[in-house]
């Protein structure tokens, strides 16, 4: 039979469900107290995946680094004498050449037609010379003639005048003509005199026509010799020894470098680049180093180029004045012996030594490492196993090298590699 249970029971069965709720209530409220007072999940960077380093202190040698390519010290441009157009060519970059090798031969018709007119010009003034020569020792023997019959004539009233001037005193012939003779002597002296002078005078315009003349003679050879001369220069030749560094002549466009290629069949104007030519025992290095780097550069200093198959050391020479896209040009004179595959144009690296820090607390320099600033950067723990980030005041830099001012101490291990990635954290795990 069923027996009634009582209200007790009933009030204790709510009150274990109150104390129940409350119990479950204020877990829930504790475990989300917990959950908001728990510190974001630590990221994890794999170990392979970093570059780290090792802060230090001694010696730092400072550098800056720059690409460049290796240059004649010495070249020479070949340039086209006259119009043409180009019919052969007989070497390319990378031949070597003597002064007297035929680099290409060009054509001219029209240069050639004027050489001939050159020629002819040349031979008719010779010949027109010859002729005028002629003619002026014709006019000069015939003036010689007509001065010698006038001496012989002089001469002759000469002893005539004597003649009679003597019978005059002996009373054989009259006074009168004596004085008769003696007139006629003297007016034949005077012509024979003047004759004396034309002669000189005809000899001396003799001599002036024919200088006239050998002048125009002159001008006609140098003419023809210069066509000539530019006929012979339609074969090209190197006129110095060395390397074929180019066919064609570089032309500035803009920021860049046109290379203007010779095709056989192009057609060039005289003073045209034709060809580079290079000397490839006397090479140096022209370095692009950023602007902000290069006004610690002076010359003199010492530099060493990395040419892939050896290191040529070598010192400043030059640094230039302007920048050009954020970088200066710096010449190096190189002084040692050059490797294997040193030539003009081949792409080189090189440093130069700005100074030698003694003492100081360095590090190599991380991607984010500009010189005189603070920067982040993250501290390996001593276990290895978690990294920091700190603010490092950074100093003077280096090519692979940067000072450091504050906020890290020597046997400090720092990761070096990029970590944009860990922005957000400041403290990572090491896998």
């Amino acid at each position: 039979m069923d027996i009634q249970r009582g209200r007790n029971v009933r009030r204790h069965r709510i009150l274990k469900r109150a104390v129940v709720a409350v119990l479950a209530l204020g877990a829930l409220c504790a475990t989300g107290f917990a959950v908001m007072r728990l510190q974001p999940a630590v990221p994890t960077v794999e170990r392979a995946s970093i570059y780290p380093g090792s802060v230090k202190r001694g010696p730092m040698l400072r550098e800056v680094r720059g690409p460049g390519k290796l240059v004649a010290e010495e070249v020479l441009w070949v340039p086209a004498a006259a119009d043409g157009r180009v019919v052969k060519i007989n070497v390319y970059p990378g031949s070597m050449v003597q002064p007297d090798t035929i680099l290409m031969e060009l054509d001219n018709p029209e240069l050639r037609q004027q050489t001939l007119d050159a020629e002819f010009a040349l031979r008719a003034a010779e010949a027109s010379y010859t002729d005028l020569s002629v003619q002026l020792k014709t006019q000069l023997f015939d003036r010689k003639s007509a001065a010698a019959q006038v001496s012989s004539d002089y001469k002759d009233a000469a002893i005539r005048a004597d003649r009679d001037l003597k019978l005059e005193k002996e009373g054989l012939i009259s006074k009168l003509d004596a004085a008769i003779s003696d007139n006629k002597a003297d007016q034949l002296k005077i012509r024979d005199d003047l004759e004396d002078q034309r002669l000189r005078i005809i000899d001396e315009s003799a001599r002036a026509q024919l200088a006239v003349q050998q002048v125009r003679i002159e001008q006609a050879r140098t003419l023809y010799e210069l066509k000539r001369g530019q006929l012979d220069q339609l074969k090209v030749r190197a006129g110095a020894g060395g390397v074929i560094a180019q066919l064609g002549a570089s032309v500035p466009s803009g920021a860049a470098v046109a290379v203007t290629y010779l095709e056989v069949g192009q057609k060039v104007t005289a003073g045209t680049i034709l060809a580079k030519i290079a000397q490839p025992q006397k090479l140096k290095a022209e370095l692009k180093i950023n602007e902000t780097e290069a006004r610690n550069v002076l010359t003199g200093q010492p530099a060493s180029i990395d040419t892939r198959n050896g290191i040529i050391q070598g010192k400043v020479s030059r640094i230039d004045p302007t920048a050009v896209n954020g970088n200066v040009t710096i010449d190096v004179k190189l002084i040692s012996e050059l490797p294997n595959g040193a030539r003009p144009d081949l792409s080189v690296d090189g440093k130069i030594e700005l100074e030698r820090l003694e003492d100081v607390v360095y590090m190599g320099r991380p991607t984010n490492g500009q010189p005189n600033s603070t920067i982040g950067i993250f501290r390996i723990a001593p276990d290895g196993q978690y990294a920091s980030r700190v603010q490092v005041k950074v100093g003077r830099a280096s090519v692979n090298t940067i000072e450091v001012l504050g906020g890290l101490i020597p046997g400090d291990q720092v990761i070096l590699s990029d970590m944009t990635a860990q922005d957000g954290h400041d403290r990572i795990r090491l896998n």
